[in-house]
């Protein structure tokens, strides 16, 4: 009986989620890159001396395209400044910059035609390596663009730097370009005047969209190409800096993807040193992602990937479904579901506030095997029902909230519920960063959120990433549940942004 059961499920559930994507699939591939770097670089460089830290880069590409072309990738993402490096200023920025003909003027092949336009090296062998590879290939690099002195935007130097996507099709030609709209701290480069929302077209899987890492943390234009342009495939260079408990790359770039319900293909850059690592190949299917922070060596990742074909919202669609089976699964079981109202806490736990990732949280400590417990912080009351495996006071955990606008590094407004294990025994160290926990907890978390932009994180020790079990709305709150985790808990979160407020 409880086989049929299990299998009429199966059977609804397939129901549900076969109208939403295709059952066809294609090989992509994203490339972690531990770029050679410039080692001062502050010092200008002669076009020639840049070409030949650039060129070492480009060789590395080479190989991944050899290597993935042998597995039959049809599409290859490289990170953000994998070719040139970064911290530079604005002039030692310039002889690694190349002029970028716009796509939607020129039919160019730089492969074909490497003369059209000088100082152009890099999108020649870039060109000629999709060419070789018969696949898409993006990369980033820098852009530059002449501008005049009656142009009341124009540099004093007369130049545009653009960090710039570039997008070749499987014959070499250029067939899009991209340049980044949200600069986190890119002194050496410009805002270009408008945002820009760039599709290209596949003869394998239909449209892709492309933006540029920090652009992830905003409306502009990273929901707006999913919400408005109803793209659901999303190519992400990105040189990711990981910023636990909430940031890591994995950790956020999958409950990006996951929200939305799309395939989000982000190749991040290689560097340990500078909290560098995490890529992934995040699909409404499955996520296979790579985070390494003790080899200094590159991962190309190659990974099968649905093709999305309708521009329905994943997440609601799969938000009925795991509601469904919750429901189902109770009732055959008798029981309730818990409530999503305020809840008084059995053991009301230490209520205390700390900074976490520059932001001020209230902070409610969890006490004993199980419990509920909540917290506000502004408008945002945030719940957890949770059970633990085990429970010592050396392994404290708290739940945070905060609802406010985020000032350091960039300003936007968060709404954001989180279960943390903090960094040690006392509280003060709660909103820390933290790798590693042994306490495996089962847990439902929810909260009344304002906005509808909610992304739903679960790591786990060593840095490993979780979906939840059910997600979605109930009586105006968000939730999620993750019962029989084979890791120890180190965050459970909802990361919300309340665009309208930035």
């Amino acid at each position: 009986m409880e086989t049929f059961f299990l299998r009429g499920l199966l059977l609804c559930w397939q129901c549900l989620v076969i109208p939403v994507w295709g059952l066809d699939f294609y090989t992509a591939a994203v490339y972690e890159h531990p770029s050679v770097l410039q080692l001062n670089s502050t010092i200008l460089s002669t076009r020639s001396e840049a070409l030949e830290i650039m060129r070492e880069n480009l060789n590395i590409y080479q190989e991944q395209v050899n290597a993935a072309s042998k597995q039959g990738v049809k599409i290859i993402v490289f990170p953000e400044n994998g070719i040139h490096g970064f911290h530079f200023s604005r002039p030692a920025l310039f002889p690694y910059l190349e002029p970028i003909p716009d796509p939607n003027v020129v039919q160019w092949n730089p492969c074909l035609h490497p003369t059209v336009y000088n100082d152009t090296e890099v999108l020649h062998q870039l060109s000629c390596m999709a060419r070789s590879g018969s696949m898409y290939l993006i990369a980033n690099m820098g852009e530059r663009q002449t501008c005049e002195q009656s142009d009341p935007k124009c540099p004093p130097d007369g130049r545009y730097h653009f960090n710039t996507n570039v997008v070749f099709d499987a014959e070499g030609t250029l067939t899009a370009k991209y340049q980044k709209w949200n600069l986190f701290f890119e002194v050496a480069y410009d805002t270009p005047k408008t945002v820009q929302h760039v599709i290209f077209n596949t003869p394998f899987a239909g449209r892709f969209g492309i933006f540029t890492c920090f652009d992830i943390l905003f409306y502009e234009p990273a929901v707006s190409l999913i919400e408005n342009y109803g793209v659901k495939q999303i190519i992400f260079p990105t040189a990711w800096m990981n910023l636990l408990p909430l940031l890591s790359a994995i950790e956020f770039h999958q409950a990006f993807a996951t929200a939305f319900g799309i395939n989000l293909f982000a190749a991040n850059q290689h560097h340990p040193e500078y909290n560098m690592t995490g890529s992934g190949i995040y699909t409404p299917l499955d996520f296979p992602y790579y985070y390494n922070s003790e080899s200094s060596e590159g991962k190309l990742l190659v990974a099968k990937v649905p093709i999305i074909t309708s521009t329905q919202n994943h997440s609601l669609q799969q938000s009925k479904v795991t509601n469904y089976l919750e429901a189902s699964l109770l009732q055959k079981e008798g029981g309730k579901q818990e409530q999503t109202g305020p809840l008084e806490s059995s053991d009301p736990g230490y209520v205390f506030h700390n900074v976490m990732m520059f932001d001020n949280y209230t902070f409610i400590s969890l006490t004993g095997l199980k419990g509920n417990l909540q917290v506000c912080s502004n408008t945002l009351c945030c719940h957890v029902a949770y059970e633990r495996s085990s429970y010592t006071d050396s392994n404290l955990y708290a739940l945070g909230a905060y609802d406010g606008l985020h000032t350091v590094d960039g300003t936007y407004y968060i709404q954001v519920c989180a279960l943390v294990k903090c960094a040690g025994s006392s509280y003060d160290t709660c909103g820390q960063s933290v790798t590693t926990a042994s306490d495996i907890i089962d847990f439902r978390l929810w909260g009344n959120f304002s906005t509808t932009h909610i992304y739903p994180e679960i790591l786990a020790d060593g840095m490993k990433i979780y979906r939840a079990d059910t997600r979605g709305w109930t009586n105006n709150n968000y939730y999620m549940t993750k019962k029989g985790m084979s890791a120890g808990l180190v965050t459970a979160a909802f990361y919300g942004r309340w665009y309208e407020k930035d």
